[in-house]
This record gives C-alpha cells, structure tokens and sequence, in this order.
C-alpha cells in the first residue's frame, strides 16, 4: 500500500509499461515506481541482456539488473509471436504510461507502430527513447553513453589538457532517464486536464546537448571552454582536487571570494587570496596549493577543515560513502542480499517529511497474471 504523504503515494494508481532494456528506460521506469506506480517490465523470451552483464550472482542474475529493476513485476512476452502481441496489446490498454527503447521503426515491424498503440488506448504516454532521436540521419545508428557525451558536448571540455575522460556512472544513461520521468510526469498533468495522451521522443544525446547552451555560447564567443583550462574544468586553484600524502583526495570549491579566504586562511596562506582571479589556468598557484596538500595526509586536512566552511569535503571511496554520517543520515542507502549483498540508492526525495520508499524485489510474472490485476 502506498503512503499517501510519501514519494510513493504520487503515482499511486498509474500503470506503466517498461519495455526498455538496459539501464535509462529501466531506471525512469523505476522512478517512476519509486512514485508509487504500478510498473510491469515486459522482456523478451530470452530476457532483458542487463541480466547478465558483468557477471552474475547466485541467483543467476547480474546485480545491476536486479538493482535497476527492484520495485517492479516482470513477464516476458515474445511480440513476434500473435498469442503474445495480443496479450500485450490488451495491457496497453489498461496501461497509462509505455516506456520503450528500441531503434525507430522497430514497433512498426513488429506489428505495434505508434498509431496502432494510440488507436489502442487514445490517452497513453508513449515515451520513444533512443539515443539520437526518431528522425535525423542518426536516428538508426548504434552508440552508447560514451558516443551520445561525445557529440552531445559533454566531453569536449572535461578532463586534463589534450585528453577528454569518461564519466561514471553513465552521465547520458541516467539524465535521459530524469527527463523522461520529467515528461511523463507533465504529459499526465496535460491529460488530466484534457484527456489527451503523448508521444514523447527522447533522445540520450539531446540530452546532454540541452545542457550546452552555455558552453556553446562561450565557443562562439572564441573563448571555448578548455580542458583543465577554465574556472570549471580543472583551471582554478579554488575549485580543484588536490591528493593528499596517503594518495587520498580530497575536493575543493571555493568560488565565493569568502569561502577562498576561509581557505587559505586555514592553510595558514593568506597571501594566496588575492590570487584567486589570476589568469587561468593556474598552473602556478595549483602548484602551490597541491605541494602544500600533499605534505599531509588525508586526517590532517578533514581535522583541519572539520568546521571551516569553504566548500572543502573529502573525495569518499566508494565503500566509505554509507556509513558517512550524514548519507547514514539520510537513510537512502539500503544494503541487503545476504552473501550476494546489494547496495541500493533509494529515489532521492522525500514527501510530506516522510523517508524515502523501500524498494521491493523484482518479481517475475505473467502476462495473464498482470491482465487479472489490471483488470484488462
């Protein structure tokens, strides 16, 4: 039963179909969940790949699989087949919501093209998500979260001089996802006024290139962003990771002229302050400041900056970030699985001051199972 004052009680009583695979249609789908929807992910007969990418547990499943698909039922339905186009047709027709990734036109080779789907159920939310969009002469190529940052401009000025680095967890992968949690969530509030549905096309590059619009200002301006080179990129002392004497990192981002102060007060530099806006990139003032941070280990420094408040934290190991006292907190980091332990990052928000929802396992179903529920 949902809490109707939590995230969970949002979406209560949307019925959403996932026939996404991998990791951006499943995690909007599991948001969407996380909001209270009744999710139902149709995989084909041999399953969605995520089941096994990178290994598996002992359950037979890989464990990013069963993280991203937590919250929802899941059935498979071979749509090449008539018996199953049928079922699934009939739950598109209780469905509220259908999430999709496959490469344009393939729904209409299957027999399911989005007039059908429409003439179907007049009000769904058909949310298209691929990852150069449904028209343009992309539109059928292959690619992945590397390929859609790289044209997307999402790599163009990260990283150290002369070298571009990936990002991880998939930047693209999971903010196409955020959008289109987001346009599902305004194309409901449109058919509640008017009863009309949507077709929504989402694309994981236009994605990342919607958040472009002041890079790419500044490129046609002639002052490109730069690698390593610009306030934001690695070009200043203030907003820098430094490594400590133990090889431990820690971050800073002192924009404000006062957190800087507050800095290299505590550094015991006060000359460094009025240096905070030399000409970037800063190579002589990082200098300074790196030699000086990695004189000491990484305790020092969090003793050091325990209570001065200058946009300094420690850059936490991966195994560290549960137990901070603050992310313990906060409750959102759920770890369970026994002797095949998950470690779960429950939906970041929190409603009416109510914590955030409890995932339950994935479980597998059948379509006649989800029709009787549905009642379709």
């Amino acid at each position: 039963m949902a809490n109707a004052t939590g995230a969970d009680g949002l979406l209560a009583g949307i019925r959403v179909l996932d026939l996404s695979q991998y990791l951006p249609g499943p995690f909007a789908a599991q948001m969407l969940a996380d909001m209270g929807a009744d999710v139902v992910k149709v995989e084909p007969p041999a399953g969605d790949p995520m089941r096994r990418l990178g290994g598996v547990d002992g359950d037979g499943l890989a464990p990013g699989y069963k993280l991203v698909n937590a919250g929802k039922t899941v059935i498979r339905l071979d749509l090449k087949t008539v018996e199953d186009r049928n079922a699934f047709e009939r739950l598109v027709g209780g469905a509220d919501v259908l999430i999709e990734s496959y490469r344009p036109g393939t729904l209409d080779k299957l027999g399911l093209p989005r007039s059908k789907l429409a003439s179907l159920n007049p009000g769904l939310i058909h949310v298209a998500l691929s990852g150069w969009g449904q028209d343009g002469p992309y539109r059928l190529r292959a690619g992945h979260d590397l390929n859609y940052m790289a044209l997307g401009g999402g790599l163009a000025s990260s990283g150290v001089t002369g070298m571009p680095v990936m990002a991880h967890p998939p930047v693209a992968d999971h903010a196409s996802a955020v959008q289109t949690v987001a346009a599902v969530s305004a194309a409901l509030f449109r058919r509640e006024r008017t009863g009309q549905g949507a077709y929504l096309d989402i694309s994981l590059m236009e994605t990342v290139l919607g958040w472009q619009s002041w890079p790419l200002t500044l490129a046609n301006r002639g002052a490109t962003p730069r690698p390593a080179g610009d306030l934001l990129t690695g070009g200043a002392a203030c907003y820098q990771i430094y490594r400590a004497s133990d090889g431990r990192f820690v971050s800073l981002g002192a924009i404000e002229e006062k957190f800087w102060a507050a800095f290299c007060g505590t550094m015991g530099r006060p000359d460094w302050i009025t240096r905070q806006f030399e000409p970037m990139p800063q190579d002589e003032l990082i200098g300074e400041v790196a030699a000086t941070i990695a004189a000491y280990p990484l305790g020092h420094w969090t003793d050091a900056f325990a209570e001065i408040d200058c946009c300094f934290e420690v850059v936490a190991d991966l195994t560290e970030v549960a137990a901070h006292p603050h992310v313990a907190a906060r409750g959102q980091v759920k770890v369970s699985g026994g002797s095949d332990p998950l470690v779960e990052t429950l939906f970041g928000l929190r409603v009416d001051g109510a914590a955030p929802p409890e995932r339950r396992p994935l479980v597998e179903s059948d379509a006649g199972a989800v029709s009787r529920r549905w009642s379709v």
